[in-house]
């Protein structure tokens, strides 16, 4: 394939992934495919994708802070804790078969984001956050878990992130994306690093892919902090959807 031809499709790809990811989650579904259909094995795909994660959410995070949006030290506590539980998580080899495993986590994320609607309705309107104390405290304790699950993974992370984010701790869509991408940051590090002693990136693909993840991830933090929590929850179900729809029968 002509050089011009992939870096256009990287980039392309890569926008749409960065700004999915900002708003919901599920972008890796759509980026490892393409790195797998532009001839990487899926191990090194998968390393390469984390590259374009991590640009995504530097800039993701540097959006959100330029809107005002930040979560400073709650963020920085649950991420520690991902990060810790992400470096278990990118070791780790389960035995399970991957259509087995796709159709649970469909119906997982089928799942966490119905109730995360309906939660949303019953809540009233002048909810306080919950991010100290025993939230706190059991927030680090979960995001531990979902470190776990990111480092080896990755894919459908963000959404269980933001299910925790607005149940435990009755935290803002909004609010919840900054914290998210801030942690995906934080974890993100250790599973490149994970990758790079094992020689599993293609830097020339992954950093092509990371221009546009970089750039969709910005556009997407400021425009959801303009747009608000009513039209992320909508863009969170669809994806959902697609993500699940995906998984189970793809």
């Amino acid at each position: 394939m002509d050089s011009t031809v992939e870096i256009l499709i990287l980039v392309t790809v890569g926008f749409i992934a960065g700004f999915i990811n900002t708003v919901a989650g599920g972008g890796s579904l759509l980026t490892l495919p393409v790195l797998i259909f532009l001839g990487l094995p899926p191990n090194v795909a998968n390393g390469t994708n984390r590259i374009g994660i991590l640009f995504q959410s530097i800039f993701t995070t540097a959006g959100f802070n330029s809107k005002g949006v930040k979560a400073f030290p709650f963020s920085f506590y649950v991420g520690i804790s991902a990060l810790i539980g992400s470096v278990l998580g990118a070791q780790l080899a389960i035995d399970i078969k991957g259509e087995t495993f796709n159709k649970i986590l469909a119906v997982i994320m089928i799942l966490v984001v119905a109730f995360m609607v309906m939660n949303s309705k019953n809540k009233p309107l002048d909810i306080i956050e919950k991010s100290s104390g025993k939230q706190l405290w059991l927030s680090i304790v979960l995001f531990f878990f979902i470190g776990i699950y990111g480092g080896f993974i990755q894919a459908g992370v963000g959404i269980i992130m933001l299910f925790v984010l607005s149940t435990v701790n009755n935290i803002s869509l909004v609010k919840s994306n900054a914290i998210k991408v801030f942690v995906t940051l934080i974890f993100t590090i250790s599973a490149v690093i994970i990758f790079v002693i094992n020689d599993k990136i293609d830097w020339k693909f992954g950093l092509i892919l990371a221009v546009g993840n970089a750039i969709g991830g910005w556009i997407a933090s400021r425009w959801s902090v303009k747009k608000g929590d009513k039209l992320v929850q909508k863009l969170l179900v669809i994806m959902v959807v697609i993500m699940a729809i995906k998984l189970w029968f793809f």
